[in-house]
């Protein structure tokens, strides 16, 4: 008595303990514990959502995610491609209800259906991971069932940009457009300092001290308390001082003042998303114009390791990147040739 539409109780044999269920069109039944009252709203909220949304589906999580303040501090890089990793989940698993969905259907979303795309079934295993995390906060789900799927996994990337390729790519985008030679100016800067992207895009002149010869600039991918507190002073060498007089002549042919250091046609900071659109096509057009060949394309991540290799070969050793030197070794380091000395 007292159920709404499409709920069942079922009796313990205790003749006390109830447990409640609803029925969902073509589905598995959804349980939904030992307390009427609470049953009840979770039906009404089942049944209320809009969007086609179900109370304690995949989709309804992945809504409450994009509120959340872990979500906030995801970096704008990261947000994007769980935007894209969400599309595809979606499409497949959206509409479940994060109870049903088991080790094995995940396994089988990774290695069989996203077989083809091993580094995006990768990505959106990661999603699928935090939205069962944030699943269980909600109080509807009990297990993250990502846990015991082995990714795919990807051996990081082993060369390094050759010096004589990468300055023939800077000389011919040089030559093109404002914009691009911004973006130019930007590799150049990444070949020089080492920064991320996302270190940078947000340069402003105010972080470049001439006078003291140094750049300053919050290292990203810091996690707690450490998170915009870790600043990485960068020494202006002769060649990234040469670099910063062309960038500052280059602001005043646009005869405009603009704060930022790599600005936008219209003086804002580069999303993650615009900024490698455009070099994508600059690389693209390179290769178009002989310039670059298919074997000497490199991503623009590659010159960060460009620089850890450079910095190794010059000062011999490798340079701060990360909390744990390993870390840089593994990943940055493309040297091909190792010295030491006999005894």
């Amino acid at each position: 008595m007292g159920l709404l539409p499409r709920m069942e109780a079922r009796p313990h044999k205790d003749g006390k303990t109830i447990t409640y269920r609803y029925h969902p069109v073509g589905a598995k039944p959804i349980n939904l514990g030992t307390d009427l009252p609470t049953a009840l709203r979770k039906v009404i909220d089942m049944n209320g959502l809009p969007g086609g949304e179900s109370y304690g589906s995949l989709r309804w999580v992945w809504n409450s995610f994009q509120e959340s303040p872990r979500w906030k501090k995801l970096a704008e890089a990261t947000r994007a491609d769980y935007l894209g990793a969400w599309r595809q989940l979606d499409q497949r698993l959206g509409h479940m209800h994060m109870g049903e969905i088991t080790t094995f259907m995940v396994a089988r979303y990774v290695h069989t259906e996203r077989a083809d795309a091993p580094r995006r079934a990768d990505i959106e295993k990661s999603l699928l991971s935090r939205l069962f995390g944030h699943g269980i906060k909600l109080g509807v789900a009990t297990a993250n069932a990502t846990i015991g799927v082995e990714p795919h996994g990807s051996e990081p990337r082993t060369e390094a940009p050759p010096a004589a390729v990468l300055a023939s790519f800077l000389q011919w985008i040089g030559r093109q457009t404002p914009q691009r030679r911004i973006i130019g100016m930007a590799a150049e800067y990444a070949s020089l300092a080492g920064n991320r992207k996302v270190e940078f895009l947000t340069l402003t002149w105010p972080q470049v001290d001439r006078k003291a010869g140094e750049i300053r600039v919050f290292r990203a991918k810091q996690r707690g308390k450490k998170r915009e507190r870790l600043v990485e002073v960068i020494a202006i060498t002769p060649a990234l001082n040469a670099l910063l007089d062309r960038l500052w002549a280059l602001h005043q042919e646009r005869g405009v003042d603009c704060l930022y250091v790599f600005p936008t046609r219209d003086n804002n900071p580069y999303t993650a998303r615009g900024f490698k659109t455009l070099w994508q096509r600059c690389v693209v057009d390179a290769i178009a114009e002989k310039v670059l060949s298919e074997s000497d394309r490199f991503t623009f991540h590659d010159l960060r390791a460009y620089y850890t290799t450079q910095h190794k070969t010059l000062y011999g050793e490798l340079p701060d990147l990360h909390s744990n030197p390993a870390t840089t070794a593994r990943v940055y380091d493309r040297n091909k040739e190792v010295k030491r000395s006999a005894l």
